[in-house]
């Protein structure tokens, strides 16, 4: 069976993921030391099982979800390619952009999730905003366990925080948009 290019790229993207993960935890390069990388190793791996093991409890309908999928797994690994170049520690925007353009990709990928249910344009917006609002809290209270409060970056946390939860929501809100309307647009067709 032939399979689709997009079959590949998803496959491409769970494996840069996986390999870029084991290269970080067990390379010992500087870049990597205080960035929770045990942390990382256990639960990154996680976006690229979700959707294939929902698409199997689902009874497998077709077609594959391949966007989700891949969007899914993309704020992952664009966070540990950041790691890899040193793109946090050499560039002093990067981990503002990478929180509004991670939470973009990953509220894209639950906008795909939900316009699956053929909501009201209006829910689909406030589910993928709300979704993706949450999961940025949830993101910076594991930041706060797996290595600010036992760190030298303390002191700055509460702002970074916030700053951090902003740009989150801003990056959601730009996908709940674009899930609300131009993609809620193409999926009636």
């Amino acid at each position: 069976m032939r399979r689709p290019w997009i079959f590949w790229l998803d496959v491409g993207f769970k494996a840069a993921l996986v390999g870029l993960l084991a290269f970080g935890a067990f390379s010992g390069l500087e870049q990597f030391e205080d960035k929770a990388f045990g942390w990382r190793l256990v639960f990154y791996p996680l976006s690229a099982v979700l959707v294939p093991i929902g698409w199997w409890l689902a009874g497998r309908p077709r077609p594959y979800p391949y966007a989700f999928d891949i969007l899914l797994v993309s704020p992952f690994l664009v966070d540990v390619v950041g790691n890899a170049l040193d793109l946090y520690d050499t560039i002093s925007w990067w981990d503002d952009l990478n929180h509004f353009v991670n939470w973009a990709l990953l509220s894209l990928a639950i906008g795909q999730l939900v316009l699956r249910f053929r909501l009201p344009r209006s829910a689909t917006f406030v589910i993928v905003v709300g979704v993706g609002a949450i999961a940025a809290i949830l993101w910076e209270l594991g930041e706060y366990v797996a290595f600010i409060r036992d760190s030298d970056e303390y002191d700055t946390a509460y702002t970074d925080t916030l700053g951090d939860m902003m740009l989150g929501l801003a990056g959601s809100t730009v996908a709940a948009l674009a899930t609300a309307t131009v993609l809620a647009r193409n999926n009636e067709k």
